[in-house]
């Protein structure tokens, strides 16, 4: 049945599940994804992300087409037409909805929160030379990277549209306010990737690198990026106030920090055809992760001097060899393990902030799978 794009969806979550899932909390969360005394099960997180995607796609699609010159317009959507994850656009569908939103009103920004991440990951790949993207090979491996950083252009361009016509559609007051916190959100990320590239491209010295500066990294790429910023723009279509706007930060920021130290994580163990990026990528690339900085902080003179020497080249420049060496590094100080537990902590934090503030959170079926979504930040295994 198709959905009427003026009122919220329902999600069918029965009233006896809502009021358990209010007094156990997040930690149960998945007990209570199906109800014994539900007739149908209600929508995962996952489930709402696909459901939208085609949504959310032809948006994109109708700001982006393919016209004359054709070159150029296909390069920016062949990472549109590959699509994502979708879930920071499916966060700001999730909280807009929460907060009482329609889907006519949140489709813009939802569009333009994924558009965003199209043109962004085209520009990190070419700063990086990365190899892989969502398991094909990177824009600048494909058509060079003059022409790859040339369609992020159009890409940009369509975004800051989307958002001025979401201004037109609900007046200045309503979408100045969502125009600002998006533009807030994406000057923070633009930070934290110079403040990368100046030590990956620049110092490439692990001796000047510590764990505030990883983080301050993560606090900008992700954090508000991935998480909490995608929830305030959806609660700013919505009805949200300041205070609500403070406590998705206070949530988001932890989720993110534990999603981020998991994706670092999964750079080093998954399946690389599964992940869609090469394996080892981080340490390719010669960015900071807390299981190197483990490492290097625990290793002997000669090894930090080895692993000096290797963090000075250039991707192209490292060998196989030489990546063997800093997993192996990473393995003989228990790196990951310390990754772990400290992705471990940040998630746990996140779910006392949950308990703290559910009963602040609209009391509605979108409720529930927003604090699903958060909890599978950090439990995530690809």
């Amino acid at each position: 049945m198709p959905f009427d794009e003026d009122k919220p969806i329902k999600l069918g979550l029965p009233d006896e599940v809502a009021s358990r899932f209010i007094k156990h909390g997040i930690e149960r969360t998945v007990d209570y994804m199906v109800s014994e005394n539900s007739t149908e099960n209600p929508m995962t997180f996952k489930e709402f992300a696909e459901k939208h995607r085609n949504a959310i796609y032809k948006k994109i699609c109708e700001y982006v087409p393919i016209k004359e010159p054709l070159g150029h317009y296909k390069i920016m959507r062949d990472y549109i037409d590959r699509q994502g994850k979708y879930r920071r656009p499916a966060l700001l569908l999730l909280t807009a909805h929460m907060y009482g939103a329609t889907m006519k009103e949140a489709i813009l920004p939802a569009a333009a929160q994924q558009l965003s991440e199209d043109w962004i990951l085209m520009q990190d790949d070419i700063e990086d030379d990365s190899e892989l993207r969502r398991g094909k090979p990177a824009a600048q491996k494909i058509y060079g990277w003059i022409h790859s950083l040339n369609s992020t252009n159009t890409g940009q361009m369509a975004m800051w549209k989307m958002l001025k016509d979401y201004v037109v559609q609900v007046g200045p007051e309503r979408g100045n306010r969502l125009y600002e916190k998006f533009y807030n959100m994406l000057e923070y990320t633009v930070e934290g990737q110079y403040i990368e590239n100046v030590f990956i491209h620049d110092t490439k010295d692990l001796s000047r690198a510590n764990e505030d500066m990883y983080f301050r990294i993560v606090d900008s790429k992700t954090c508000f990026y991935t998480v909490y910023g995608p929830m305030q723009l959806g609660a700013l279509v919505g009805d949200a106030g300041e205070k609500d706007l403070e406590m998705l930060k206070d949530i988001g920021q932890k989720a993110g920090i534990a999603f981020q130290i998991v994706d670092d994580i999964l750079d080093m163990t998954a399946d690389e055809k599964e992940f869609g990026k090469k394996r080892f990528g981080d340490l390719y690339e010669g960015k900071l992760t807390l299981m190197i900085l483990h490492a290097y902080k625990n290793a002997t003179p000669e090894e930090k001097k080895k692993t000096d020497a290797i963090f000075k080249k250039k991707r192209q420049d490292k060998t196989e060899k030489e990546i063997g060496f800093l997993v192996d590094m990473i393995e003989k100080y228990k790196g990951l393990d310390y990754a772990r537990s400290v992705a471990e902590k940040y998630g746990n934090e996140a779910k006392e902030y949950v308990k703290t503030y559910i009963n602040r959170m609209p009391n509605n079926e979108y409720r529930r799978i927003v604090l699903s979504a958060v909890e599978e930040m950090y439990i995530r295994k690809k």
